[in-house]
């Protein structure tokens, strides 16, 4: 009895969620809905009084850093020689 238990035991939260879903309720779509509003209102342009952007963006940097400077340093040697 106790190993039918422990096998079936993953399989609940898969069926709680079939039966959501077959009820119509959709769990999680409002969180969905209010991170794609953020991103949305994150996106658009803050306009200030004369219509231009209030803060100015600064220019992209295309300089490498972290583990890709540690790359590139490294991809720029020749292989050891054979003694």
């Amino acid at each position: 009895m106790a190993e039918l238990i422990a096998f079936l035991l993953p399989a609940l939260p898969l069926s709680a969620l079939l039966v959501m879903l077959l009820l119509g309720r959709y769990p999680g779509c409002e969180a969905i809905v209010r991170l794609s509003e953020r991103i949305a209102a994150w996106r658009r342009p803050r306009l200030g009084a004369s219509g231009r952007r209030s803060d100015p963006r600064r220019a992209p940097s295309f300089a490498a850093a972290g583990g890709l400077l540690l790359a590139l340093s490294l991809s720029g040697r020749a292989p050891p020689t054979a003694a």
